[in-house]
């Protein structure tokens, strides 16, 4: 009952947004190249789809934020986990990991391009970027804060160091790793984009550069509701495959992040 109510009033809270984007605009008397009312905008999106190549340029941008999020994400987990299980390699290695994620991502991206060319590669570094720090930092205080009781445990049934990652260490760590990634499926999103702002050919973000020199402020909005599209679908997967792998956790105990 509480989950219906939630949705319908998320769906009523749509619906109010919609009205005031279509009509808002006529009745504030706002020029069109300011702010297009949202038929407008669902019109350039048609037009877009048809002569625009936006289904080729989404598909480019989802193809990067996929590839991106996921070698982010298992770089992350793997330095976390070793970070984890040796202080000594945290002590000697953290100040450099920090020292990357206080850089500006943003700087990077013409670095990247400049190195690599118009490719979807300078894309893909840059939201490897942003998503290997909070799925590490995540991994690595859970991997840290395992009960030092059930590590004992299995420990005094012979079990080996495999046996006690894989079995205790490891799956403690996966509500954490979870909450990471939804943070880092966002940050993807952000991170392709960036790069294609700064040095693209092709995508979303070239779309949003292009409209933007064109003065087509409905084309720029078309670009904005895509990615943001994406990175809803993309959240929404990270969720479906959190319920489905932690399961057996009582729902207090899942990640909220």
């Amino acid at each position: 009952m509480t989950f219906n109510r939630s949705m319908a009033g998320s769906i009523a809270l749509l619906i109010v947004f919609l009205a005031l984007w279509q009509w808002g605009p006529g009745l504030l008397n706002m020029p069109e190249f300011i702010l297009p009312n949202l038929s407008r905008v669902a019109g350039e999106s048609v037009a877009m789809w048809s002569h625009g190549g936006l289904l080729e340029h989404t598909l480019v941008t989802t193809l990067e934020i996929i590839v991106g999020f996921g070698l982010g994400a298992l770089l992350g987990v793997a330095i976390g986990v070793a970070l984890g299980l040796s202080p000594a390699a945290e002590a000697m290695l953290s100040p450099y990991i920090l020292a990357l994620q206080i850089a500006p991502k943003v700087a990077f991206a013409p670095l990247f391009v400049m190195w690599l060319g118009y490719t979807v590669y300078p894309k893909i570094l840059i939201a490897i970027l942003i998503v290997f720090f909070p799925v590490m930092i995540n991994v690595l205080s859970a991997i840290r804060t395992v009960d030092p009781d059930m590590i004992n445990l299995v420990r005094a049934l012979n079990a080996s160091r495999w046996q006690i990652f894989t079995l205790v260490e490891f799956p403690s760590a996966m509500a954490a790793l979870f909450s990471g990634l939804r943070i880092a499926s966002t940050l993807a999103v952000i991170g392709v984009t960036v790069g294609e702002l700064v040095g693209g050919n092709q995508g979303l973000g070239f779309l949003l550069v292009d409209a933007e020199g064109q003065g087509n402020t409905a084309g720029v909005f078309v670009a904005i509701v895509a990615l943001t599209l994406i990175g809803v679908l993309a959240y929404g997967v990270v969720v479906w495959a959190e319920k489905r792998v932690l399961h057996y956790l009582p729902k207090a105990n899942l990640a909220t992040a």
